[in-house]
């Protein structure tokens, strides 16, 4: 055979390697998705079942996934997430640039307002709150750390969607076209497009009752080490105590807020990593 062949050969062999193993972890990680509030524990079958798996397969990912930590055996053939994903969460509060950047400026924050600073992230169609000060005791919101948040309503997830890329905003509208026309958010893809750009070019949004009737959010967004959006930064609270504050004055606050976690994010990018 000759060599350009060959070479091109185990090239494509080992193309086709690396394609059956990205295709084994996704099928891994659908399995974990399953797993939701209404929904915390799966039978084997039921997980087969759901994703269109055959027996075999299906008993071999949940195997590896409970072999590795991800899932753990509650009784006879059903399972629920385990530990390794607590482990996990653990490392990401003492690992994310952003995340420790923010929390001291968010009690700052705190402090200053009384009200609650909150941390929210967007992956796929989901919005999640990754941290929270509190600052009013008695505020209870329904929305908690780490589940999901309605994807188009409220200020950070304006905020964050407004910062997506063109192909990621063309696939949220695509796959939401009729919520974001029942919310106002526009009747076309260019209407959301410009409705998000007007956000985009603001920078800051204030939200009163979009995702619980009696609260208000006031939220900006805030970037990366690369200067990526990675997270929204909101201060939440009832809707007159953040009418009381007034929208010029949350303005301010934010803003300063989102100074000082990029000085602290670039500062800390030039530490050692020894340190």
């Amino acid at each position: 055979m000759n060599p350009i062949h060959r070479a091109l050969g185990d090239k494509g062999r080992r193309t086709n390697e690396s394609n059956d193993c990205m295709t084994s972890l996704a099928k891994g990680f659908a399995v974990l998705d399953l797993f939701c509030e209404v929904h915390p524990v799966w039978h084997a079958d039921e997980i087969n079942h759901a994703l269109g798996y055959t027996r075999a397969t299906g008993y071999r990912y949940v195997k590896d996934l409970v072999e590795a930590g991800f899932l753990r055996k509650v009784s006879a053939g059903r399972y629920s997430l385990g530990p390794r994903i607590i482990e996990l969460d653990y490392q990401l509060r003492r690992s994310d640039p952003v995340l420790l950047a923010a929390s001291p400026v968010m009690d700052v924050l705190v402090k200053k307002t009384g009200l609650d600073a909150v941390l929210s992230t967007l992956f796929d169609d989901r919005v999640v709150d990754i941290h929270r000060a509190s600052g009013d005791p008695t505020l209870r919101l329904s929305y908690g750390r780490g589940r999901p948040m309605p994807l188009l309503l409220g200020a950070a997830a304006k905020i964050m969607i407004s910062h997506l890329g063109r192909r990621q905003m063309l696939r949220i509208y695509e796959a939401h076209a009729q919520e974001v026309q029942s919310l106002g958010l526009g009747a076309s893809w260019s209407d959301f497009r410009i409705r998000m750009h007007a956000i985009h070019a603001e920078g800051f949004y204030l939200s009163l009752g979009e995702v619980e009737s009696n609260v208000g959010a006031a939220a900006v967004p805030l970037f990366d080490m690369d200067g990526e959006p990675a997270a929204a930064l909101a201060l939440v609270g009832l809707t007159e105590a953040i009418s009381a504050i007034g929208e010029k004055q949350l303005r301010k606050l934010l803003r300063k807020a989102q100074d000082d976690v990029r000085l602290a994010i670039s500062t800390r990018s030039t530490v050692p990593l020894t340190a």
